[in-house]
């Protein structure tokens, strides 16, 4: 496991000695028990071989645990795609008795789910499918329904459609959050000294942008993890960050060079919905 680099401030109160070692015992159980679900559904037999072989970028487990991921919760998953953190989220929100949010572009950016719930109910029938960022006329994730929001990788693909759309992205992700809430987001890092607009067509974005956009809809940056960092990735890509696997959009040219670099290099970034 990488290293956690983590932004946070804590107060811990006492209210004795025996209700300090009392309340340690009950939150160590716990967190140990929702480290065995994690690791479970990560494990999970119904995920498919070829998004295994990519834990070793992605690293879910870790990944989860950083963002504070517990049995229980109501978690939204923004924007699936193809559904590799799907094929974790599902089981692990049906061990924990929790719920699972899949919520995206209607309906377009759902049909891997609705596949996947009409071909394995057992695992994927009790996903709920929310349209995002909604328009006001199909489902949405209820306002402050929400434990967690976790993005991967898609913060690039709303800047694409302007600040406006991204920044309207943010409040509404903020909207569905309880007090207290966590938002979770993984992202392609754009060096901070490079031009910003590169974040208009590499697929990369710098870490202050996120930061700017979380805050002003109303976020608290809670902490920041290496987790899914790569040192290798040079980011100077005429294609973008689809150069590097899983897309490898030069094809045959270079492609050595492109596996060897692995996937992009990534922010961890960990938000929370102020309680007041």
């Amino acid at each position: 496991m990488r290293p956690l680099l983590i932004v946070a401030s804590a107060t811990i109160a006492f209210t004795g000695p025996a209700a300090a070692i009392g309340d340690d015992s009950h939150a160590a159980h716990q967190a140990h028990q929702g480290h065995d679900i994690i690791a479970a559904a990560v494990a999970a037999p119904t995920r498919t071989p070829a998004n295994l072989a990519r834990d070793q970028y992605r690293h879910p487990a870790e990944t989860l645990a950083f963002f504070g991921v517990k049995p229980g919760d109501t978690v939204v998953e923004l924007w699936p795609g193809g559904g590799w953190y799907t094929e974790i989220l599902a089981p692990l929100a049906k061990a924990g008795g929790g719920a699972l949010y899949a919520a995206a572009p209607w309906e377009r950016g759902l049909n891997r789910v609705k596949e996947w719930q009409g071909a394995k109910p057992d695992t994927y029938g009790t996903v709920k499918l929310a349209e995002f960022p909604n328009a006001g006329t199909n489902p949405k994730v209820p306002d402050g329904s929400a434990d967690v929001v976790l993005t991967f990788r898609n913060v690039h693909n709303w800047r694409f459609s302007g600040s406006d759309n991204t920044a309207n992205a943010f409040k509404q992700i903020f909207a569905m959050l309880k007090p207290g809430g966590t938002l979770g987001v993984v992202e392609h890092r754009l060096n901070e000294s490079d031009a910003a607009a590169k974040e208009e067509k590499s697929g990369y974005m710098k870490e202050s942008s996120i930061i700017a956009f979380a805050e002003a809809a109303g976020f608290k940056l809670a902490g920041r993890s290496e987790i899914n960092a790569n040192p290798r990735d040079t980011k100077d890509y005429e294609k973008g960050v689809w150069t590097l696997p899983p897309s490898l959009t030069e094809g045959d040219k270079d492609r050595a060079k492109y596996v060897a670099i692995g996937e992009s290099d990534r922010m961890t970034l960990k938000f929370v919905k102020p309680a007041n």
